[in-house]
């Protein structure tokens, strides 16, 4: 069976190829961009990795500068750009580069996603076993050797900013960790790896760690770990050695932006709990990134906020944010889907599939507006 999976591959992958050097009509990139906004923390988290039609990924991103929003938060799973070991297919992930770069957009990088030769039958995508650290590894190196300079200026002065990578997500939640025993050493050496050969690719590369889920589910629990237990669990595996700053998801769920941080407690503000632990371990001046958080308006869902709650806890939130130094962006989920879910997961958008921006969308355009 294995043999036959293989084959499979194989032959996809020669059809491909075969493929590939047959005539293409690509979109045109356009004139570099520059994005404008009063709130040089604004961030949003794509969702292209799905998206396969060009000139959707332009105007998802052509929007996104157009709302004020300098920074982007995409996936690029590592499945879909090395379906074999050693081949590498950079299409996909190569456009979208290309329009961030074009619209002024800073790109962060969050990569995982186990292809199916580097992990067992029947396996979870998360599932990544220790002895394949060293293929992620290589993934890492090749991805930052090939989109070094993607956060450079399209019209030619450099940005401040290197390209920015995420290594995994989420992985204190089973889902993420390919349902093993949750084990923050074993990240923590997937994530020295991984900060080694990014290192070795790019020594300007900036290595995110963490990304891990808000979530009070205490030691012993088979589903998830308390986010500040498991990043105290990093520190003392050296952690802090290992990445040039963090990636937090901050979810306010019902409760709103200026709800105090609490261990007890799920809301927005716990990560200031996230940038007192890494005070407490000798780090108070690594960055923090929210690459993930914000609220939902679903009608009924019960962590939900209405619609003008959401905005109006937005707009709060970025507030809270403009004076704090250790906070280098505010990244929301998610932007847009390619197609609608169906679920509780549509109202967390800004625009939707067919392009049609909500409410918030205008109202996060208008603050950032410089007039």
């Amino acid at each position: 069976m294995a043999q036959l999976s293989y084959l499979i591959i194989l032959l996809t992958t020669l059809l491909f190829l075969l493929s590939a050097d047959a005539p293409k009509r690509e979109l045109e990139l356009g004139p570099p961009q520059t994005v404008f906004t009063r709130n040089p923390k604004m961030g949003v988290h794509t969702r292209l990795s799905d998206e396969v039609e060009a000139w959707k990924i332009k105007r998802t991103l052509e929007m996104v500068r157009e709302m004020g929003a300098p920074w982007l938060v995409e996936y690029f799973p590592w499945a879909y750009t090395e379906p074999m070991p050693g081949f590498f297919d950079w299409q996909h992930s190569d456009m979208v580069m290309s329009h961030a770069k074009q619209q002024g957009l800073t790109m962060i990088a969050r990569l995982g996603f186990v292809p199916q030769w580097a992990r067992p039958a029947n396996s979870a995508t998360s599932y990544l076993p220790m002895e394949r650290y060293a293929d992620f590894g290589n993934y890492v190196y090749e991805f930052v050797k090939r989109y070094a300079d993607i956060n450079k200026d399209p019209r030619g002065s450099k940005n401040p900013q290197g390209l920015i990578i995420i290594i995994w997500n989420e992985p204190n939640l089973a889902l993420e960790w390919g349902f093993q025993p949750l084990d923050p050493i074993g990240y923590t050496k997937l994530l020295g790896l991984s900060y080694q050969r990014a290192k070795e690719a790019n020594p300007n590369v900036i290595v995110l760690g963490g990304a891990l889920a808000p979530t009070l589910a205490p030691p012993g629990d088979a589903q998830a770990l308390n986010d500040l237990i498991y990043l105290q669990k990093m520190f003392d595996a050296g952690a802090g050695q290992a990445m040039d700053g963090l990636a937090v998801h901050a979810y306010g769920w019902s409760l709103p932006p200026n709800d105090p941080p609490d261990p007890q407690t799920i809301n927005f503000r716990r990560v200031e709990l996230v940038h007192q632990l890494l005070s407490n371990n000798g780090y108070t001046n690594m960055p923090i990134y929210i690459t993930e958080g914000g609220w939902n308006d679903h009608p009924r869902w019960t962590r939900a906020v209405k619609p003008g709650q959401r905005i109006e806890y937005t707009r709060q939130a970025y507030q809270w944010a403009t004076d704090k130094p250790w906070l280098k962006m505010v990244g929301w989920w998610a932007f847009r889907y390619p197609w609608p879910t169906h679920t509780y997961l549509d109202y967390f958008t800004f625009v939707t599939p067919d392009f049609e921006p909500k409410p918030i969308y205008f109202e996060m355009q208008q603050m950032n507006r410089q007039d």
